[in-house]
């Protein structure tokens, strides 16, 4: 039986694009389709040219006329070409092909293949960089019934549509290369995919990984990965726990945002969302059908002791899926970059749901001392656009005092400047709390669970309690448990 090994020869340094193709190439086993849309046939040019390819290409084709395209993957009824979706139908009706069209019996060995790509190279008026669809539907065992398949979603940022399809073909090949070889190691295989490629002109902002062999794979865990290897700034995923693409979530939405560490996420935290969320589709600018609510954990949320807690990660991940919600990581520290983010995909109302302190914190000048403009620079970012901040009282612990807009603590300085937002509509308070959960907080919620104390499980929304203790998350695990995947 024909099988990839994972003991196969290992090269100490980064092989060449050729070597890579070649090695492929010299696999009698490995056999299958190229199919690229939009930016040449730049994968499938790297394995003709590396020699032996009549082994490897079963077929390359690039189906460039819409028209033709349409007769053969179906015709998009958004005018869209550039999605998931398509990639998804070459992929599929790619492989379909090679199974019908290649006798088991002839070639029992070969490990089939199908590769795919949609891509838009950047535009003549330079304003729409590139971005395109990348994915391999593949075997590593020719007598398994389901494919395994990896799917990305990248972003260029060369200024030449020249230098995009060649750093497409690289992709490419290293992700073909990958998957037949580092199947076995996600994590390095999410690093191979920039051999020979620099970080700072391409941005890989979604992966999943599916199939028998990737079992073992959480794609939120995967998410995590692309932003603490610098591949991109966000990442979401879905309450299904699969990766999303932050521009297909996001376009053209009304989008309200609720920061925080969800440590567990608890009463307050789900009171901040469902009434700041009630008074957010009331706005006369926010269609309610088009609106979206993202709970965002900044990257720096995820560092407990100067290095991210991957399985502490998870058990955030855990609870917050299990509650329907859809998850946002970023490297946005300050909030005008998150609002900045998100003006690059909606012109809609944004909202940001908030606590006391993290007002009292935005209006501190020492987090924009590197900014030229200082404060008054960050604050034309954040509220500049449509946005509204709904803020979530706060009790004082030591007088029982509530803190509202109306008597929060800010800078002498930053008085007048504070209430010119206020007064203009930017800042409103949440005024149909829950008095009874103000006194809940996720730290002291946390540490009853470390120390094992009783009386946490009330501070929680129903059924997160049920999976903590299940589940057994937030509680120090051995070494062994926290390999999740390699």
């Amino acid at each position: 039986m024909a099988t990839v090994q994972k003991n196969e020869f290992e090269f100490e340094n980064i092989p060449s694009i050729k070597a890579k193709t070649l090695r492929i190439n010299l696999n009698p086993d490995i056999y299958g389709t190229f199919a690229e849309i939009g930016a040449g046939q730049e994968t499938a040019r790297h394995f003709f040219r590396a020699g032996g390819a009549s082994g490897t290409i079963a077929k390359a084709m690039s189906a460039y006329d819409k028209d033709f395209s349409d007769a053969i993957y179906g015709m998009e009824q958004d005018g869209r070409y550039v999605t998931q979706a398509r990639l998804q139908r070459m992929l599929s009706h790619e492989m379909r092909l090679m199974e019908e069209r290649i006798s088991r019996e002839r070639h029992p060995d070969r490990l089939f293949f199908s590769y795919a790509n949609t891509v838009a190279t950047i535009d003549f008026s330079k304003r729409y960089k590139g971005h395109g669809w990348v994915g391999i539907r593949f075997q590593l065992d020719p007598k398994q019934k389901e494919f395994d398949e990896i799917v990305l979603h990248l972003r260029f940022k060369q200024n030449e549509a020249r230098l995009q399809q060649e750093t497409l073909g690289i992709v490419g090949v290293n992700l073909i290369y990958g998957a037949f070889y580092k199947y076995h190691k996600p994590r390095k295989l999410l690093k191979y995919l920039y051999d020979h490629i620099d970080k700072d002109i391409l941005e890989i902002d979604m992966i999943n990984f599916s199939g028998p062999n990737f079992a073992h794979v959480d794609n939120r865990l995967m998410s995590l990965q692309l932003i603490r290897n610098d591949m991109t700034d966000a990442v979401m995923f879905g309450p299904d726990g699969n990766n999303l693409l932050p521009a297909a979530v996001l376009y053209k939405k009304n989008i309200l945002a609720l920061r925080g560490s969800f440590r567990p996420v608890t009463k307050v935290n789900m009171d901040m969302f469902k009434k700041s969320y009630e008074i957010f589709v009331r706005e006369q600018t926010v269609d309610e059908k088009n609106a979206i609510v993202i709970f965002e954990i900044t990257l720096a949320n995820l560092r407990s002791s100067g290095e991210i807690d991957e399985q502490d990660f998870m058990d955030r991940a855990e609870l917050l899926c299990s509650l329907g919600q859809t998850v946002m990581i970023s490297k946005f520290s300050e909030y005008y970059k998150l609002v900045e983010y998100f003006n690059n995909y909606t012109k809609a109302r944004i909202g940001l749901t908030m606590g006391v302190n993290n007002l009292e914190d935005i209006f501190d000048e020492k987090y924009y001392r590197h900014l030229s403009g200082g404060i008054l620079e960050a604050f034309g970012k954040l509220f500049f656009k449509d946005l509204k901040v709904y803020l979530y009282p706060m009790m004082n612990p030591d007088t029982g005092q509530i803190m509202t807009s109306n008597n929060i603590k800010v800078h002498p300085r930053m008085k007048e400047l504070y209430k010119f937002f206020k007064y203009n509509g930017k800042v409103m308070d949440i005024i149909d709390y829950d008095p009874d959960v103000l006194h809940v907080f996720s730290r002291d919620v946390l540490k009853k669970i470390v120390n094992g104390e009783p009386g946490w499980e009330d501070t929680l929304p129903e059924g997160v309690a049920k999976i903590i203790k299940e589940k057994h998350l937030f509680l120090p695990k051995k070494d062994e448990a926290r390999q999740m995947v390699d």
